[in-house]
């Protein structure tokens, strides 16, 4: 704790309080931390200006940084660690605002007061280390409870994604949510409509790569929040056939995404994986029926993460898994070569994530068929190790270039070129890879069947 008391003396030093505040308090009570001196990044909070913290940090720390600086935030670095400092606040939302309204006060409990939970109001003041906690997180934290510091219809209203936030918590902690704080969840849902959707995209990102998030997800459904930012999710929610008894997609799905690891772009896949399931819904004499739910899930993955703000690679990413995730069940008769070399070429650098998305989608209580799963699964993987040992499997391509192609038949580029490459390609799926004569032989035969 000695770069924070020296810090805590130059607050004093300039008549300010300093105290440390949010998850690390948290977790240090939690014994996640042995102590605060094993937190790298500091979260605090002071009386002091944005303009007065600034002046007592110059001089000690290695790096300054002030763009949250109208927010009352100025940043620090100081012998590898992160401090944020930031004057007590209160901020809120107007009704038709996406950003908060900043005002800065000189009381701690005021400031406590302002934050998302009890158990996230808790200070200890620097250098005496003496904990402040007006709103009893600590016995909340004891009581396995959450709730807000003030009426929850108020904390919501300051920042309505501290609602989505709720579900992190109850998941992360194994929290109960207090009976006041769900009953104004369910009020205030549409308040979502103000909050930017890179914000709505991060929390949810925090969410799934907890270790069991479908708590969270299920409080995100059950209260009205998934339907404002992520339908999709309470959409799987099928209403059951009194006939064809069909398996619940939601419990499914969030089963998924509790095996998978808890990688993020796999298990946001999990999450997506099933989504056009109610939209190819088809019922039949033989049961219920999802044709192409895969191709469809693809495209409704694709707008929601646009909509969300993901980049265009984690939409990549997470479409391609959805849509190849039924891939495996086409291979039932077995795992030819060919099979093999186009299952490995479609699923590219994505083959591992995508084997394991499809482990992870055998939620069936019937071990007979999991465990024929799983045996399918692995002579697949054996058949890729095999295979990977005799040829490149990995970067499958024609055994003859365009270059060559051109120069071999004596013509410029043009379709029969690419029909050239194509028909080469084909026939390294199927045969495995030709010498360069028996490339040429091939190349010969097809462009001479191209001429009659």
């Amino acid at each position: 704790m000695a770069a924070t008391s020296e810090l805590a003396d130059r607050f004093a030093a300039a008549e300010k309080r300093l105290y440390l505040v949010g998850g690390s308090v948290r977790d240090a009570i939690l014994g996640a931390e042995d102590d605060p001196a094993g937190i790298s990044d500091f979260d605090l909070t002071t009386n002091a200006l944005p303009d007065e913290i600034e002046a007592i940090l110059k001089g000690w720390a290695d790096a300054l940084w002030t763009q949250g600086k109208r927010f009352g935030t100025i940043g620090a670095k100081f012998k590898g660690r992160t401090y944020e400092i930031t004057t007590h606040r209160a901020e809120h939302y107007s009704p038709d605002s996406r950003k908060p309204e900043v005002t800065f006060g000189d009381d701690i409990e005021t400031d406590l007061s302002r934050r998302d939970f009890t158990i996230n109001a808790m200070a200890l003041e620097l250098p005496s280390m003496q904990l402040i906690d007006p709103f009893h997180g600590i016995v909340d934290l004891a009581a396995s409870r959450l709730r807000t510091p003030l009426d929850p219809q108020i904390s919501f209203g300051d920042d309505p994604l501290r609602m989505v936030r709720a579900a992190r918590f109850i998941a992360r902690f194994t929290l109960e949510p207090d009976e006041e704080l769900v009953g104004a969840v369910h009020a205030m849902a549409d308040r979502l409509s103000i909050v930017s959707a890179e914000r709505l995209r991060d929390e949810l990102d925090r969410l799934i790569v907890l270790p069991v998030p479908s708590v969270g997800l299920w409080f995100l459904v059950k209260t009205g929040l998934a339907a404002q930012f992520l339908p999709e999710l309470p959409g799987l929610e099928l209403e059951q056939d009194p006939i064809h008894h069909h398996k619940d997609v939601l419990g499914h799905t969030l089963a998924v995404v509790d095996k998978a690891s808890p990688e993020r772009l796999l298990r946001l896949s999990a999450l997506f994986h099933d989504v056009g399931k109610p939209k190819t819904r088809a019922f039949t004499d033989g049961g219920v029926s999802f044709h192409h739910h895969e191709v469809v899930g693809a495209r409704m993955t694709k707008k929601r993460m646009e909509a969300l703000r993901y980049s265009n690679d984690d939409v990549a990413t997470v479409t391609k898994l959805v849509e190849l995730h039924l891939r495996f069940h086409t291979y039932r008769l077995g795992w030819t070569d060919k099979a093999v070399r186009r299952y490995v070429r479609d699923a590219g650098p994505l083959l591992d994530q995508l084997n394991e998305l499809t482990r992870c989608d055998c939620t069936t209580r019937n071990a007979n068929k999991a465990r024929q799963l799983s045996r399918r699964m692995d002579e697949l993987e054996v058949r890729i190790a095999e295979l990977r040992a005799q040829e490149e499997i990995d970067a499958i391509r024609p055994d003859l270039d365009g270059a060559q192609i051109m120069e071999h038949l004596g013509m410029g580029p043009g379709r029969h070129v690419g029909q050239a490459l194509a028909m080469l390609l084909e026939v390294r799926m199927e045969e495995g890879p030709l010498s360069e004569e028996e490339a040429f032989d091939r190349l010969d035969t097809w462009w001479a069947a191209q001429q009659t």
